[in-house]
């Protein structure tokens, strides 16, 4: 298989012989796990399109196997095979044929779907030509953009013929009008797919043969142009199997921010939003997962909610008879468009996205149209909030028997959507007549907390360690409403401030995330204030705080932080804490491990974080059990040098060497 020119004939026939024998499977793994398969993958970049067709042909075989993929994947298969697919080649319909099928195979994983798609394919239901009869084009409409986007016209004038919109679409060059690339990619790919479905060419008899071939699936791929056109095209269609196929097509191509953005462009936000009024339970659902993926993206997350999408989705919460995926897809995209900060990224971000413009000027003519896109960017929200819906009454009552839900994730999401509700009603009115603080109450007491003692540490040490992150993620989010909830004086009245006072003490001294105790000891602090201000140190709660969230927080800052200045400040907070006497707090630095960082610093710090690292060593080593550790960070050459080269610390420095057990006679 050498690749001189005197022997493209001799290579050709090896492959057509290779492809023959992948037929049988027995050989697939021999050809694969051989040095044969890198020469299969550079044999697609030859100029002989014969030997191009035998290459695809062995390759499409050898995907039939699926212990074959991970080999295939390596070698770099998709990126060749996609680049035949997208490019149009003189005799290229076999070798087509062949990437396709071998595409369509590797597509069955979840994760080289992924990358397949990163390669600009986009897997498309095929539905019958059937399906496609009951699209009816809008023919004699004025023009708009595929997302609904209405072009702005001065004329009102019909044209029989419909000149005014043939001028139009003519008057539109690259000198007058500034469209967005992704405006333009949406435009050209719902003509080119409207057109195939008009005439009936849109699913040809070969290219399904070749798909249930490959897959028994009835999946084509399609260039992403094309095939986020073609998958909005089938939401528009009666055939609700068909529907739920394109659903479920867009949810698993929303894989970045490049996607997402070309299923809004190309009009699929209005047409799912719509779709989650539909009465069959296969397609709400199908509907309601693609709105998920695609609110991911912030800017696609409020034209869903322009669309109107906050009303349906709250009649779907409200059903406690919903299927639990169902309810997990539809909490996270009401997560999404009522969280707070997604405005503010807006404001700080709203760039391009691969290379599209925001803010389109329109095309000026005399030709019945003043633009091309108006205001493109936004659909207007309307003025009447429609956020107001999700204080219903009945809403906050199903969030609430959510948060009782033994549903750690389902838990979570519940307890941010009533934090957000804080923000669009202050008063709180709506969710503290209800009994909140049942909901809270499950929440602090996760079946992961109790179950760190047990013997489940043991049995399955990897699960539990997931569950108590997702228990820390939880309790974290229960404690930032919990936060919020404590400004309402009609909240305060009413709750056990005792009792959930002991539940955040005790999640303090557990082993959830340090990440996640923040907002369990600023909750901590804020409940502890109901009865008066607490400045003293010594005041339990503070003290709790200080033990098991300031003191693990400041060691993990001093360990891990790779600036001077960072590990400056949190040595001398630190050091602050130990000399006002905080009962245990050096106890805690060292159950931290604290000592071994403290040494390095006084070798690599400031003066200022020598002498607070100096002095909490010294503390430290009132305590006998610490001598061992201190000796084995390599203190003592350290403290020498400091005392013989006469630093500003050096007394400090010779008083801590005293210290230490095995200078007691040289000293």
């Amino acid at each position: 298989m050498g690749c001189d020119e005197s022997s493209v004939q001799v290579k050709e026939q090896a492959l057509c012989t290779l492809w023959n024998l992948s037929v049988d499977e027995k050989f697939r793994m021999k050809i694969a796990s051989s040095d044969i398969l890198p020469l299969l993958v550079k044999s697609l970049d030859d100029e002989g399109v014969q030997v191009k067709e035998a290459a695809g042909g062995v390759l499409a075989n050898l995907a039939l196997s699926e212990f074959n993929h991970g080999i295939m994947v390596e070698a770099g298969v998709i990126p060749q095979l996609a680049k035949l697919l997208r490019t149009d080649i003189e005799g290229s319909k076999v070798i087509k044929k062949e990437a396709r099928n071998a595409l369509l195979e590797l597509c069955k994983d979840k994760y080289h779907r992924i990358t397949i798609l990163e390669e600009g394919l986009v897997p498309v239901p095929m539905i019958g030509a059937a399906a496609y009869k009951s699209f009816r084009p809008g023919l004699y409409s004025w023009p708009t953009l595929p997302d609904g986007t209405q072009i702005e016209q001065t004329s009102k004038t019909p044209s029989r013929f419909g000149a005014s919109e043939l001028l139009l679409g003519l008057h539109v060059d690259d000198e007058n009008a500034n469209i967005e690339e992704a405006k333009m990619n949406a435009v050209v790919g719902r003509t080119q797919q409207q057109f195939l479905a008009r005439i009936g060419a849109i699913e040809m008899d070969d290219e399904k043969k070749q798909s249930e071939l490959a897959t028994g699936q009835q999946l084509t791929l399609l260039p992403w142009v094309d095939g986020v056109a073609r998958l909005v095209l089938i939401l528009g269609l009666e055939d609700e199997s068909a529907i739920e196929r394109a659903a479920d097509s867009i949810a698993d191509a929303s894989i970045n921010e490049h996607m997402r953005i070309a299923f809004k462009e190309a009009g699929a936000v209005k047409l799912l939003v719509q779709l989650l009024d539909s009465k069959n339970d296969a397609v709400r659902l199908a509907a309601t997962q693609a709105l998920e993926r695609l609110s991911v993206s912030n800017v696609v997350c409020q034209i869903i909610e322009a669309e109107g999408a906050l009303d349906p989705l709250v009649n779907i919460l409200k059903n406690p008879e919903i299927p639990e995926i169902l309810m997990e897809k539809t909490l996270d995209t009401l997560g999404r468009i009522l969280d707070p900060s997604k405005e503010m990224k807006s404001k700080f971000y709203d760039g391009p996205v691969n290379g599209s413009e925001k803010g389109s000027d329109a095309a000026r003519g005399p030709y019945g149209s003043k633009g091309i896109t108006g205001d493109v960017a936004h659909t207007p929200i309307s003025k009447t909030n429609p956020r107001e819906a999700v204080l219903d009454s009945r809403v906050i009552t199903r969030l609430l028997e959510i948060l009782k839900t033994p549903t750690p994730r389902l838990q979570r999401k519940a307890a941010s959507i009533l934090e957000f509700c804080t923000v669009i009603d202050p008063s709180m009115d709506t969710i503290t007549s209800v009994d909140i603080e049942s909901g809270l109450d499950v929440v602090f007491q996760q079946k992961a907390l109790e179950d760190m003692e047990s013997e489940v540490d043991y049995r399955q040490p990897g699960k539990h360690v997931l569950e108590v992150e997702e228990a820390g993620l939880v309790i974290s989010a229960a404690s930032r409403l919990l936060t919020k909830l404590l400004d309402s004086k009609k909240f305060c009245q009413k709750i056990d401030s005792a009792h959930f006072t002991k539940l955040l003490c005790n999640i303090l001294k557990s082993d959830i995330p340090l990440r996640n105790k923040d907002w369990v000891a600023g909750c901590l602090v804020k409940l502890g204030s109901l009865s008066g201000p607490r400045l003293n140190v010594d005041d339990p709660i503070n003290m709790e705080v200080t033990l098991h969230e300031t003191i693990p927080r400041l060691m993990e800052q001093l360990k891990t932080s790779f600036s001077p200045q960072s590990k400056e400040a949190a040595v001398i907070e630190l050091n602050r804490i130990i000399s006002e006497g905080v009962v245990d707090s050096t106890r805690a630095v060292a159950a931290e491990g604290g000592i071994f960082p403290l040494v390095k610093l006084i070798e690599e710090g400031s003066e200022r974080a020598v002498e607070a690292c100096l002095a909490i060593l010294y503390n430290l080593s009132m305590d006998s059990e610490n001598h061992s550790a201190i000796l084995a960070a390599g203190a003592v050459p350290v403290l020498r040098r400091i005392v013989l080269s006469e630093r500003p610390q050096w007394r400090r420095a010779l008083h801590l060497l005293r210290t230490l057990p095995t200078l007691e006679g040289s000293a």
